[in-house]
């Protein structure tokens, strides 16, 4: 039997919900499912730069270790840096980091923050 999946690209949030469902996340991981689809849609598709930077950046250095939205937040930076062409120094030490614990002990990060690097790399043309 063949599974068929569906690729769905999660809408923009308003921000006060986008907020409040990635705080509650980061205090309780049984909501998790509901927080990547807040940060995957803000990354794709909300035009506020700052919002979407800040949020990557609250989830990269607060989710715990084996959260899988660790690796989420390294790739949603990548996909900010695709859409925007600039990152702050900040955010490209958290890909860095993101992507160096992936690397180490796929069990803390998983490889989604790799794929995030190498979009940084190639949009923001670093080596």
């Amino acid at each position: 039997m063949q599974v068929h999946r569906v690729f769905f690209n999660p809408p923009a949030l308003p921000h006060d919900e986008v907020a409040e469902t990635l705080e509650r996340a980061l205090g309780d991981c049984s909501y998790e499912g509901e927080a990547a689809s807040a940060l995957v849609g803000s990354a794709l598709n909300d035009d506020d730069y700052e919002f979407v930077e800040h949020w990557c950046l609250q989830v990269g250095t607060r989710a715990v270790s084996g959260s899988p939205l660790l690796g989420l937040a390294g790739l949603c930076l990548g996909h900010t840096a695709r859409r925007f062409g600039h990152l702050s120094a900040e955010a490209v030490a958290l890909v860095h980091a993101l992507a160096a614990r992936a690397e180490a002990d796929p069990a803390d990060v998983d490889g989604r923050a790799l794929d995030g690097l190498d979009d940084v790399k190639d949009y923001l043309h670093l080596r």
